[in-house]
């Protein structure tokens, strides 16, 4: 990508990232095996009460062509092929599962010194059309994309927003839900030893003029452990440590508190392990 702008949907995501991303309150285990043939493997296992689900994802590389083939424990299979570099810029992928054979989509993505744009596009009958698109540079960014309903000739989303990044901070401003909610993130790197990161987003919603927001932090306990915290306005606050106990395999631990719950378990645990042989 060099100096061009992200695709749409990076707009937000660091600050997104340290907010939500690798919290779990269930039982998730997961194992990678990489090959230098071209050929990984990834089983992930999930528990949730007392229900547990699975899939098995075939990643193959060869040349400028990736397959991806996932099943899953109710015998569903999802394939995705992906050619890279088509044109100068420009890769497309398909994807369908079986044995729904309406699922089929077509992907086309583009990348300009100063524009991403990222397409897709149902075959079936019935099409569904969704496309997104980002001007600018790294530094700063503007994009929108909308989605388009062709049976019903209506537009199933619309979203635009704005970003601008610096190696310390990154902010962004985002009109989302059919501009029904606006919402602004904001991410700053502290220059401290442990690696000291704080984000915050706040929604306003138009329709009620209710605000909602979030707040977090992320550090370094030590080389190998990572403490992130949440905390927003709801009443629920949450605590996640990340280990490496070895190479390229983590354990995570999340809980969360909620404040607001007078009857019932207000504490929710999770656990999460990914090894990587």
């Amino acid at each position: 990508m060099g100096n061009g702008p992200a695709p749409f949907s990076d707009i937000g995501k660091r600050a997104k990232d340290l907010l939500y991303k690798d919290y779990n309150f269930d039982q998730k285990f997961s194992l990678s095996i990489p090959s230098t043939t071209g050929l990984g493997l990834v089983a992930t296992g999930l528990k949730k009460d007392q229900i547990f689900v699975g899939d098995i994802n075939t990643l193959y590389k060869s040349g400028n062509t990736i397959v991806d083939v996932k099943v899953d424990t109710y015998s569903n299979v999802t394939t995705k092929i992906t050619v890279n570099d088509i044109l100068h810029g420009t890769k497309a992928a398909l994807s369908f599962n079986i044995p729904d054979h309406k699922s089929g989509k077509l992907y086309v993505h583009y990348v300009h010194p100063h524009v991403a744009i990222d397409s897709s596009i149902g075959l079936n009958p019935s099409p569904q059309l969704e496309v997104s698109a980002a001007i600018g540079s790294k530094d700063l960014c503007l994009g929108a994309e909308v989605g388009f309903n062709t049976t019903s000739a209506s537009f199933t989303k619309y979203n635009a927003g704005i970003a601008f990044n610096r190696p310390d901070f990154s902010a962004a401003l985002m009109l989302a839900d059919k501009g029904q909610n606006l919402k602004a993130s904001y991410i700053h790197y502290v220059d401290r030893p442990d690696g000291l990161t704080v984000a915050a987003e706040i929604t306003h919603r138009f329709s009620s003029f209710e605000n909602r927001f979030t707040i977090g932090s992320s550090q370094s306990i030590d080389p190998v452990t990572v403490l992130k915290t949440r905390f927003s306005d709801d009443g629920k606050a949450a605590l996640q440590v990340q280990r490496a106990w070895r190479p390229n395999s983590l354990i995570t631990l999340s809980a969360e508190y909620d404040s607001t719950k007078i009857f019932g378990s207000s504490t929710r645990l999770g656990l999460g392990l990914a090894l990587k042989p």
